[in-house]
């Protein structure tokens, strides 16, 4: 069925439930999971005082990027689960949609955070993805009683 699972991760509460879900899923299938992390930087014009740091932002978002793919690559361990991660740059949604279909992958399982009992279902990011992938999409909802 699946061999190939794509989990988003921005190391959020509810990016983490939507990780474990995939892991869970893949274990589940025999599957590997891939673990991406897109850095979405401000975009331009830019104030001329920003533009000073944008290395330093940058290295600062690769910092934190390699953090929480070490943490998803751990859990994946645990659950004896072969994990690649990556990194990617641009408007997040785009770039997990072209992830997933560059690379194969057979199904996107990711998160969306709780958005009123009367909101839309999905976060924009997540429903952009549903939208507009090639590849299904296994989306895990934080219901009200978990915010």
């Amino acid at each position: 069925m699946y061999q190939h699972v794509l989990i988003p991760y921005d190391g959020s509460d509810e990016g983490l439930r939507g990780a474990m879900h995939g892991i869970e899923l893949a274990s589940a299938v025999g599957a590997d999971v891939h673990a991406l992390y897109v850095i979405d930087l401000p975009g331009v014009p830019r104030a001329l005082s920003l533009r000073d740091d944008e290395e330093q932002l940058r290295e600062e978002y690769n910092a934190y990027a390699d953090k929480i793919l070490a943490q998803i690559q751990e859990v994946a361990d645990d659950h004896g689960v072969v994990c690649e991660t990556a990194r990617r740059s641009g408007s997040v949604a785009d770039e997990i949609t072209e992830y997933a279909e560059e690379e194969g992958m057979d199904v996107v399982v990711m998160a969306s955070a709780y958005r009123g009992r009367i909101g839309t279902l999905l976060g924009g990011t997540t429903d952009k993805v549903v939208r507009t992938a090639t590849v299904p999409v296994l989306t895990q909802r934080m219901g009200y009683d978990e915010i």
